[in-house]
């Protein structure tokens, strides 16, 4: 039973591990400029990150297999899917002009590095302190939107600062208050964003405007906390 007990802990810690394949299938992708395909692949691995924490704890798998750290797995694989890919992505997009593409590139990558490197990167009431490296979303919208080459450049610039600023960014899931409705609205991005990778990131106007009406609603959530 031991042994078996042992067997399943290691498949979750392969389940995490997958994540890391995931990563290079987008990277791939962004390599061959196939954005839906590397979106589509960071949507697997996120699936990935999504279950493989309560499989974890439900089984308590920090004492089941002390050798391996779920933590950092974790940690490394979040790294490559959340800002390693989308910085490769933003820079090789065509979204900002060379030279200042790797400029860009260079500044996701090493902000989000260093606010993965913080161990006070969330609030007792779980909520984000800055902005969350969620480079994966910020390329998604780039993408999604394709602002002016300086005002992408303005709004990585000024993401990269907000990392280290310290206000409250929503956790949708872990955040307590209006939780179910947090969750709602995440699932309502997730089909919404289906739509606009299924649009060759070109769907209609009023699915663009309702993406962005959601990731308002996130960027305020924060704000109303720390106001009430």
């Amino acid at each position: 039973m031991a042994h078996s007990g042992r067997a399943l802990g290691f498949l979750i810690h392969v389940l995490t591990a997958s994540g890391a394949a995931f990563a290079l299938l987008a990277l791939i992708a962004a390599h061959d400029r196939l954005w839906p395909a590397m979106f589509a692949w960071l949507g697997c691995a996120l699936i990935v990150d999504a279950i493989d924490g309560p499989l974890a704890r439900r089984v308590n798998l920090r004492e089941l297999l002390p050798r391996w750290s779920g933590e950092v797995l974790d940690l490394v694989v979040d790294f490559t899917t959340y800002v390693f890919v989308p910085a490769y992505a933003i820079f090789a997009s065509g979204l900002i002009d060379a030279p200042f593409s790797v400029l860009a590139g260079v500044i996701v990558a090493v902000a989000g590095a260093l606010y993965f490197a913080d161990r006070q990167m969330k609030t007792a009431d779980n909520y984000f302190r800055g902005f969350p490296g969620l480079w994966n979303v910020v390329a998604f919208y780039l993408l999604l939107l394709r602002p002016a080459p300086w005002l992408a450049g303005a709004l990585i610039v000024v993401l990269a600062v907000a990392s280290f600023v310290p206000f409250p960014f929503i956790h949708p899931v872990r955040v307590a208050r209006f939780r179910a409705f947090n969750i709602a609205v995440l699932a309502l991005w997730s089909v919404f964003a289906v739509v606009a990778l299924a649009s060759a990131m070109e769907p209609p106007a009023w699915v663009t405007a309702v993406l962005c009406a959601i990731a308002l609603y996130i960027l305020g959530a924060g704000v109303f906390r720390r106001s009430g």
